[in-house]
């Protein structure tokens, strides 16, 4: 179960909440949205309240949102295939919609649930530029509060050290033992899993970091190592690390006793205003990382073969899930602060794009022409298949190796 429940919690959390964003925000400005969906395609079940049916649709990932424009059906089939100008058909008129779960026609609704056509102050178009603008960001808006909201939670619940890389305290792992290779120095000093290390060499070490340091700077030389058992008791072992090379290019040779320490992290207590500052700027490492990444594919810097899409994003989740509840709640964040930046990016059909054009509309005066829009949109829309087609072959190749 954990291998799909885990890429629909993660993707479809960060998409619903981005497109709950335009929903609200229409509401706020009073445009006509008949369909808040959480899923794409066809309408499986749901329920009409008030004048907007809230679905769920067959492939239950992310959502949509239906908003009243002067050519609804352009959009229609990017949007859910919801054209929200168009008069029920006969089918509907005798009382259903296709679905499992129909809609009855009502004589007194708007379209496309009824016969009364869409008032033109109910477009989005009759709204002030402010209005569209809120209502285009409104989704990376709710992104970014994700984000911030997984953050300050995280740190309240985890500790400062949460967030990963992104975390404001970095992560330090305790002097506890978590496994013991057997034959190596430590196993045949007799020291055990779950012990902790308080001195080596008489020096006394607070973390793992630097247990590693002191036995690294030893090799072959026998040291003193104080530890304290799982039961309470101490002892004091001498062991004499193995020399190894330090890595495949160099003759430096470091000392290993064979221990690891994978699982005991030390908890940073945090207050709720170090929880609200450390949730911000994790949020805005996250968004700068994003930024990097982006700009880096247009400098060449960053190579096209390293974007991933959904399989690989279901594929990260699963993995990361394993884990724990912490790293998986990292992954949301991070995810939500990328669906944030990329929607910014100045491609029609995206957040950033239509933003782009309301401006531009805004300084000319005037709306641009229908086959400008058109042509924008396809342009767009051909900009987001390229890259949906890349990012799934990328996907696809590195499964197969």
């Amino acid at each position: 179960m954990l291998k799909w429940l885990a890429p629909l919690i993660v993707f479809g959390l960060v998409v619903f909440v981005h497109e709950l964003g335009h929903f609200l925000a229409a509401k706020f400005m009073r445009v006509y949205a008949p369909v808040f969906a959480f899923g794409w395609g066809r309408r499986l079940w749901g329920f009409r309240r008030g004048e907007t049916d809230y679905r769920i649709s067959w492939f239950p990932v992310g959502g949509f949102v239906a908003m009243a424009t002067k050519d609804s059906d352009s959009v229609s089939a990017i949007e859910g295939g919801v054209d929200v100008n168009a008069a029920p058909d006969e089918k509907e008129i005798q009382g259903h919609q296709r679905g499992f779960n129909p809609i009855p026609f009502d004589p007194e609704a708007l379209k496309p649930f009824g016969p009364k056509p869409v008032p033109p102050e109910r477009w989005v178009e009759s709204k002030p530029l402010w209005g569209k603008l809120l209502i285009l960001s409104a989704g990376v808006i709710m992104n970014a509060l994700l984000a911030v909201g997984v953050g300050i939670g995280g740190v309240m619940a985890y500790g400062r050290t949460f967030g990963g890389q992104f975390a404001t305290v970095e992560p330090n792992m305790t002097a506890v033992i978590d496994s013991v290779v057997p034959g190596m120095p430590a196993a045949i000093a007799g020291m055990r899993a779950g012990d902790s290390i308080v001195t080596v060499a008489g020096k006394p070490v607070t973390s793992w970091a630097a247990v590693v340091s002191e036995v690294a700077g030893s090799p072959g030389v026998p040291v003193e190592v104080s530890v304290v058992h799982r039961d309470g008791t101490s002892d004091r072992l001498v062991i004499t690390p193995e020399a190894v090379r330090a890595d495949s290019q160099s003759n430096r040779m470091i000392g290993r006793m064979g221990v690891f320490s994978a699982q005991h992290l030390r908890h940073e207590p945090a207050t709720f205003g170090q929880a609200i500052s450390d949730g911000l700027v994790i949020t805005g490492r996250m968004g700068t990382e994003v930024v990097r990444v982006v700009k880096g594919l247009f400098t060449g810097a960053v190579s096209v073969k390293q974007l991933g899409g959904p399989l690989r994003i279901a594929q990260v989740s699963y993995e990361v899930a394993k884990t724990g509840l912490e790293p998986l709640l990292v992954l949301i964040a991070f995810l939500s602060m990328n669906l944030a930046v990329l929607n910014l990016l100045p491609i029609p059909v995206l957040d950033g794009g239509q933003i782009l054009v309301r401006l531009i509309e805004a300084a000319k005066g005037s709306a641009l022409s229908e086959r400008t829009q058109e042509y924008l949109m396809r342009f767009g829309v051909l900009v987001i298949l390229a890259l949906f087609v890349l990012v799934n072959f990328n996907d696809i190749v590195s499964f197969l190796s």
